[in-house]
């Protein structure tokens, strides 16, 4: 950090990618304290659809924090918790009335999920996938699949969760059918509650399934009983082109939880769901002290104001249209890459070792985004394995500065592709 009198107070668990301290951000830009000025790839770890200090963001928290800072939906209510509950469940795809709820994080919002359908099944059991990431808690980092950094040392793991296959066209070729099999020989579909997954798998690596993955999970839910929970946390609020991934896919779910993006950095998260499960659990027995909080409530309202009006959306497909043409490039130009994938704006590459082997390059994939950060690009990183490089810039990037930031990824894969020759 610039300032080193407090890394004393830091315990070691807790770490910042960029060295210096953040003064200011603006659309897709960081300014830190000692002047530099960074493109940020990251967006706060996806949380940035809308920018930093989008104007009309501030605008509406300056004018909420004028009114009052919080209360309990649940002692006192205010309109904007039903108004924003109303306009995403307009938003999730299919045709059953939907209901929201709101919470902190995107690990409460699973949390929440996982009650949800447990209260509308009247069962226990989990099913989960490889590569999934839901969150840290006790329950989303047992439902989460990489160990390291995120479950080592922390067990024992909440019970009665299992862990399905996930069709990695890149570095598989399992058959989607095969999976009811799969299912059936490690649990009593009977005793399970919901199947939760990320259409598109975020920290796991970008990973996209294939087109007829998600259609087949409903069938499977739908034959046994059992509630289907999108995580949509990363891969929602735009981010691949449509507001959902979901929508890619024609998939209607039982219930969706959404995080990050909804209100443009501000704490909040949320579970949208069939009318009919969302009514499953008893009164007084989902919620909690901050849960929407009105601040963040109202930031998120605007938040869709601003992917509406400023054409989001089609703005993500513009950029993953830029992205794609430029790693396709890099892809012929450096060996280190072996795949190029995503949907929409939600896109990476992940680097090998050697194509033919497709060993992954943990150490090449961090040293290409520390090359990045030494040329004031913030680049994240991802995969069970560490060597995904994806992109979850602020939605309103322009151009320029995204055209910059890929010569800066381009021009660090040379020099470690010539270190790694």
């Amino acid at each position: 950090m610039t300032s080193t009198n407090y890394d004393q107070y830091l315990p070691e668990s807790i770490g910042s990618f960029v060295p210096n301290y953040i003064d200011r951000g603006q659309g897709a830009i960081v300014y830190t304290e000692n002047g530099d000025r960074y493109i940020d790839l990251s967006g706060g770890w996806g949380c940035l659809a809308v920018g930093y200090s989008h104007p009309k963001v501030v605008e509406t928290v300056k004018n909420q924090v004028e009114k009052f800072f919080h209360t309990d939906f649940s002692a006192i209510p205010y309109e904007s918790y039903p108004k924003l509950a109303a306009r995403l469940s307009e938003l999730a795809p299919g045709e059953t009335q939907k209901k929201a709820a709101f919470f902190n994080s995107g690990a409460e919002a699973v949390e929440n999920a996982v009650k949800f359908a447990k209260a509308d099944t009247g069962r226990g059991a989990l099913v989960t996938f490889q590569n999934a990431f839901h969150g840290r808690t006790l329950l989303t980092m047992t439902l989460t699949h990489k160990a390291n950094p995120y479950k080592a040392g922390f067990g024992p793991f909440a019970p009665d969760v299992y862990r399905l296959p996930y069709p990695n066209r890149y570095r598989s070729n399992f058959e989607v059918r095969e999976l009811e099999n799969e299912l059936t020989t490690m649990v009593d579909p009977e005793d399970v509650a919901a199947i939760i997954i990320e259409p598109v798998v975020g920290e796991g690596g970008f990973l996209v399934p294939p087109d007829d993955f998600l259609p087949y999970l409903r069938e499977l839910a739908d034959k046994y009983g059992i509630d289907l929970i999108f995580d949509e946390i990363q891969s929602g609020m735009g981010r691949t082109g449509k507001f959902f991934a979901a929508e890619h896919f024609d998939v209607e779910p039982d219930l969706i939880t959404v995080a990050k993006s909804l209100a443009g950095g501000m704490p909040l998260s949320g579970v949208i769901g069939k009318a009919e499960v969302m009514d499953a659990p008893k009164p007084g027995s989902i919620g909690g002290t901050y849960v929407g909080n009105p601040i963040a409530i109202r930031s998120a309202l605007t938040v869709l104001d601003v992917i509406e009006e400023e054409g989001l959306l089609e703005r993500a497909s513009e950029i993953g249209e830029i992205a794609v043409s430029r790693f396709r490039q890099m892809k012929q130009k450096h060996d280190i890459v072996g795949d190029v994938r995503g949907l929409g704006a939600m896109i990476a590459i992940e680097l090998v070792q050697d194509r033919e082997t497709k060993e992954p390059a943990p150490e090449i994939t961090q040293k290409v985004a520390e090359l990045s950060l030494e040329e004031n690009v913030i680049l994240p990183t991802a995969g069970l394995h560490g060597n995904v490089i994806r992109l979850l810039m602020p939605l309103v990037i322009d151009k320029e500065n995204l055209e910059r930031a890929l010569d800066v990824v381009d021009n660090s894969l040379e020099k470690v592709k010539t270190n790694h020759g």
